[in-house]
């Protein structure tokens, strides 16, 4: 932890300004950012640097310091200012006037002041984002050929190097080789691809890294306490997140907080409206129930984060950080014990790993991925991250590609099936009847052979009065595969509750009836008997469904009105009967013969042609 001491404003010009004497001060002082306020002035406070600062203390104490440094690292990590620290360093003259180069400038000489306040003649700042050509690294250039008029030592810092040309970069290249020895030179950067591998082989690199988030709250935490402020722990972990690892960047989002907190107190929701973030909380409550396939209750967490203000498209990307998040504690289980990780995550998260797979994980961060793109471009984004969470509800329960290509290759293997978690408070954890609570994981295999089960509470046991009703079931529970050889491959013999007696075709799978009583004995909650037999049996539903196709229309084909449509329209064809009474089979929902089912509503028999005629030439 740095130190936290506020630093004084700007010294006052040290003479005569150029008309005259010095302004009086002003009586009360101009508000300083907190950015500014704290920004360190010595190497010991610089955070999250410990690396460089080392090499530089002893660089400086066995006077080795290189002649050209080149700082690179994201925005706001301390790039500038650990060069104006190495420009006060090798300037410094100590309390008396009489020091050398040192690691610990005093503060108090002239040079450690003027560097200070950002008016030394020797200490020259180039932004190279704004003078980027030949001729502004001429003057620089020039400038080395003389000796500095205060200092010790010409430092020339270089701020965004790599937006220079090609030929400043060249012009560059014989003075950075072999500069004087009273000339510096400091690069920062944050593209260091962007510079030529010639210049960066005449410097001495530093990679300045990311500063982490308990590193960054704990520092907040110190300049709250010195700004006369109280903050919530879990405001400042939220502020060290945002700031994605940029000292500048948190410390400009506490200044914020700070002016909107209300009797001088930072809270979690203070920031979280702020920042436009949905609760911590919110986002695990939202993945559980994406991963539990409870669309309801998802799209309400949704709304209720629309109405605190979070905006869609960060909501999905709380989903993908958390999946993420996720992935790298199954992947890696010591990180529970980081301190980087924040409690939610060391808890709840590790919780909520064990129960999810890998490939559940990274499905959903594929979709996830996809469906932030998709928010960015639609006209509705609310509406597109809506259609987002469903889509990963709809996919809780299938099983993993994986999962599929196993079941392909080996047709008899028993499938695996993700469980759907019901919901709970505990989070994760089902009620079983006559039983204690046990942990659900969302990928479990099904047994090969039923089993003696107590059935699920918070499921509510099917009525299956009949066969259909059973093949209904298969496909509302998604086992496609299933569901087709129900369908097209087995001969219903004998039902009744609790047995079921088929003939199989030789097309169908050898664990069909394993397969059968296991979905039943999951769904029910009791056993079934699935027998199979060498009876004929009746025909599959597939043939069923076609015969009474095909009797509705021959019963169309024979009603007067569309015989005389098919005589006006020479070529025309029946090409569908449709009747609401008939289930997904083509069969009538009611149970009856095959030729009265879905009878067809047409007008009467004796309608006049004529009047369908006119009809017809009217559309």
């Amino acid at each position: 932890m740095s130190d936290l001491a506020e630093h004084d404003l700007p010294p006052p010009p040290d003479g005569p300004g150029l008309f005259g004497d010095a302004p009086a001060a002003t009586p009360t002082a101009a508000y300083r950012v907190l950015a500014r306020k704290y920004r360190p002035t010595r190497f010991d406070q610089l955070i999250g640097q410990e690396t460089m600062v080392r090499i530089l203390r002893n660089a400086f104490a066995r006077d080795r310091v290189a002649h050209a440094f080149m700082l690179t690292g994201v925005r706001g990590v301390g790039k500038t200012t650990t060069a104006r620290i190495i420009a006060r360093a090798l300037n410094c003259t100590g309390p008396d006037g009489k020091g050398g180069p040192t690691a610990d400038p005093c503060g108090v000489c002239p040079d450690c002041v003027a560097i200070l306040a950002d008016r030394h003649p020797d200490v020259v700042e180039m932004d190279a984002a704004s003078r980027t050509g030949v001729d502004d690294v001429r003057e620089i250039i020039e400038a080395t050929r003389f000796r500095p008029l205060q200092a010790r030592t010409k430092v020339f810092v270089v701020d965004e190097v790599h937006m220079l040309s090609r030929n400043a970069f060249n012009a560059l290249l014989k003075t950075l080789e072999e500069p004087p020895p009273h000339v510096k030179f400091v690069f920062a950067t944050t593209e260091l691809r962007k510079v030529p591998v010639t210049v960066l082989s005449r410097c001495q690199r530093f990679d300045l890294r990311r500063v982490g988030a308990a590193e960054l709250s704990a520092h907040f935490s110190g300049i709250a306490q010195a700004e006369g402020v109280r903050a919530e722990p879990e405001a400042l972990v939220l502020i060290a997140r945002a700031a994605d690892g940029s000292v500048r960047d948190g410390l400009s989002l506490l200044d914020q907080a700070i002016a909107q907190a209300p009797d001088a107190a930072i809270t979690a929701d203070s920031v979280l409206r702020m920042l436009g973030l949905a609760d911590r909380g919110a986002v695990f409550d939202l993945l559980e129930a994406l991963m539990a396939g409870r669309p309801a209750e998802a799209l309400a967490i949704g709304d209720r984060a629309h109405e605190f203000g979070a905006d869609p498209g960060t909501l999905l990307q709380d989903l993908l950080e958390l999946t993420h998040t996720l992935s790298r504690l199954k992947a890696i289980p010591s990180l529970r014990e980081s301190p980087d990780l924040p409690e939610a995550e060391r808890t709840r998260g590790a919780a909520l790993a064990d129960r999810l797979s890998v490939p559940v994980l990274g499905r959903a961060w594929q979709m996830l991925l996809k469906g932030i793109g998709e928010v960015e471009t639609a006209p509705d984004r609310r509406a597109a991250a809506d259609m987002v969470l469903i889509r990963l509800c709809h996919v809780a329960d299938l099983p993993t590609p994986g999962d599929l290509v196993r079941q392909i290759a080996d047709p008899t293997a028993a499938p695996v099936r993700p469980a759907v978690i019901p919901p709970s408070p505990g989070g994760g954890v089902r009620a079983v009847a006559n039983g204690p609570p046990v942990a659900a994981p969302l990928t479990a295999p099904m047994p090969a052979e039923p089993v003696a089960s107590e059935p699920v509470l918070s499921r509510p046991v099917p009525r299956l009065a009949g066969f259909r009703d059973v093949v209904a079931l298969v496909a509302e529970r998604r086992e496609p595969t299933l569901h087709a050889h129900l369908v097209h491959s087995v001969h219903l013999v004998r039902f009744a509750p609790g047995v079921i007696e088929l003939r199989p075709q030789p097309e169908a799978p050898r664990n069909l009836a394993a397969r059968l009583a296991a979905l039943l004995l999951e769904a029910t909650g009791t056993r079934w008997t699935i027998a199979l037999s060498a009876a004929p049996g009746e025909p599959t539903l597939a043939e069923q469904g076609q015969a009474a196709d095909a009797a509705r229309r021959s019963a169309a084909a024979d009603h007067p009105l569309v015989r005389a449509i098919l005589d006006a329209f020479p070529g025309a064809r029946i090409d569908a009967v449709h009747d609401s009474t008939t289930d997904a089979y083509g069969l009538s929902v009611a149970a009856g013969d095959i030729a009265l089912a879905g009878e067809p509503d047409f007008p009467p028999a004796d309608a006049e042609a004529d009047d369908l005629n006119r009809n017809a030439e009217q559309d």
